[in-house]
């Protein structure tokens, strides 16, 4: 997964997008051929969101396979008219990496209802919690030193969910101006948050 990562330039994000386009809309009629291509456009910018959100590289790994491959079966549900192949890919990408936080969590949260069914606390219990509590308390700190404009971007797309079109709809806001936000919190977040590790 990670040999086919690609990094395009800007100069080269139209190219990529208008590629993309073109190579879902063949997919959608069965070509194997541009599914390939399309597979090493995509396959970067989908582990790397999926990696941001699921955070755990092995899940993260199986749930950008799981997404390529819902890109091959639903390939035909793409509307150009509605936007392009990128942020479709990259909207479903997102859901699913939510949506595997939210079975993990569930299931982590099911262990621990058993555990203590059964009297016994549940494997390293207060270790784990005292690790996550330190994580959410450095993840609020880089949040608070984005802009007011940025912390809220990034929390209704990242912590309730929402696309980026619906961030931007919600917000009032051209979709370039939510988009522009959203790049520039994140990589101040990502700086951030790199002296945690």
């Amino acid at each position: 997964m990670r040999g086919t990562r690609r990094r395009t330039g800007c100069g080269h994000e139209e190219g990529a997008r208008t590629a993309a386009d073109e190579l879902l809309v063949r997919v959608a009629s069965g070509d194997q051929r541009a599914f390939e291509e399309l597979y090493g456009l995509v396959s970067g910018p989908v582990f790397g969101l999926v990696r941001r959100v699921v955070r755990d590289s092995a899940q993260s790994e199986e749930v950008a396979q799981e997404v390529l491959l819902e890109l091959w079966r639903s390939a035909a549900r793409f509307d150009p008219g509605r936007g392009s192949a990128l942020s479709w890919i990259l909207t479903l990408t997102h859901r699913r990496a939510v949506d595997r936080v939210r079975s993990a969590r569930a299931a982590g949260e099911r262990e621990q209802r058993e555990a203590m069914r059964a009297g016994e606390p549940a494997f390293d219990q207060v270790a784990e919690e005292v690790e996550a509590g330190l994580e959410r308390e450095w993840v609020r700190r880089c949040l608070h030193r984005l802009t007011a404009l940025q912390r809220q971007s990034v929390t209704l797309a990242y912590y309730d969910g929402y696309t980026y079109r619906e961030v931007a709809e919600r917000l009032s806001l051209p979709l370039g101006t939510v988009k522009t936000r959203m790049r520039d919190g994140l990589t101040r977040l990502r700086e951030c948050l790199g002296g945690a590790v």
